[in-house]
């Protein structure tokens, strides 16, 4: 790893990240040689499908074995493999700035998780993009294979801070009309929206034809309620505060976190994204390698 010094990313999680690769569900689309399945046909060791024979096919493509059965002349197709362009994505709304148990911020916690992949990608030599956002896109970075090209995007993550309110839906769509060919897109964020919006956002990506990962950060102080007696909560995007008590409310509160992770769970997986619950109290390489 020569990217240079940068807060998100240690040497010893560097190292640990040095031999393990990503690989997407979906066709995705790059020039070169690489790790992923492309939807253009070549001559890789992956079959894919047979086709009449036609004129200026050379003959040796045609597949004798299913003349011999059919009198047909059939040509085999297979998957050419190919390099992955892949998206970054990184929400940096207010909303981040929470910790409880975890040992970092959600956003530092984050940010962390994007270097460490972003290092992945080109260290299997894939082109590695970052974006961040809150309601709108605001650092874009294109897409790089080198170390030395990782500088940048490293920078820009040590420099992040939480501000603004999120918007997903948003954010995916606008990338999503900058996307000119089929690509991995990595969305990392706490997902404190209502679910139908985030998925509208998602299923933008899917109809498109993206893979889709989705990296659910959360700290474990927002999956259950640990406050105690009479409390009062901030919500960090807006500044609402609400007045409670957390002991008769605990377990309504526990029962809806459940349903929201679920439905987002449930969405994700109708819109063939993976979801992926990240929690801050864990190695932030624990999840990465979780994504084999």
């Amino acid at each position: 790893m020569n990217a240079g010094p940068s807060q998100r990313l240690s040497a010893e999680m560097a190292e640990r990240l040095r031999d393990f690769t990503l690989t997407v569900r979906r066709p995705v689309s790059g020039p070169r040689q690489g790790l992923h399945r492309s939807p253009a046909y070549g001559s890789s060791v992956e079959f894919a499908e047979y086709r009449e024979y036609a004129p200026g096919d050379p003959p040796g493509s045609i597949d004798w074995a299913v003349y011999a059965r059919s009198d047909k002349y059939m040509v085999r197709r297979y998957l050419e493999e190919t390099n992955l362009r892949a998206w970054v994505m990184l929400d940096t709304s207010e909303s981040l700035a929470f910790r409880q148990a975890g040992r970092l911020t959600k956003l530092d916690y984050a940010a962390t998780l994007a270097a460490g992949l972003l290092l992945v990608l080109v260290n299997q030599g894939d082109s590695a993009a970052l974006a961040t956002f809150d309601s709108d896109l605001r650092v874009v970075l294109p897409g790089t294979t080198s170390h030395e090209g990782l500088v940048r995007h490293l920078a820009a993550l040590d420099a992040v801070t939480p501000a603004g309110q999120g918007d997903i839906e948003h954010a995916l769509s606008t990338l999503a009309d900058r996307l000119e060919s089929r690509s991995l897109v990595i969305v990392i964020s706490d997902f404190l929206e209502p679910p139908e919006k985030i998925l509208r956002g998602l299923w933008r990506l899917h109809h498109d034809r993206h893979s889709v990962i989705v990296l659910h950060v959360l700290d474990a102080g927002e999956l259950t309620l640990g406050a105690e007696g009479a409390a009062e909560l901030r919500e960090l995007e807006t500044g609402a505060r609400m007045s409670l008590e957390a002991d008769t409310l605990r377990t309504a509160y526990n029962r809806e976190v459940q349903r929201y992770l679920e439905e987002l769970r449930l969405g994700c997986g109708a819109c063939l994204a993976d979801y992926h619950l990240v929690d801050t109290r864990l190695p932030v390489e624990d999840h990465i390698l979780k994504l084999a």
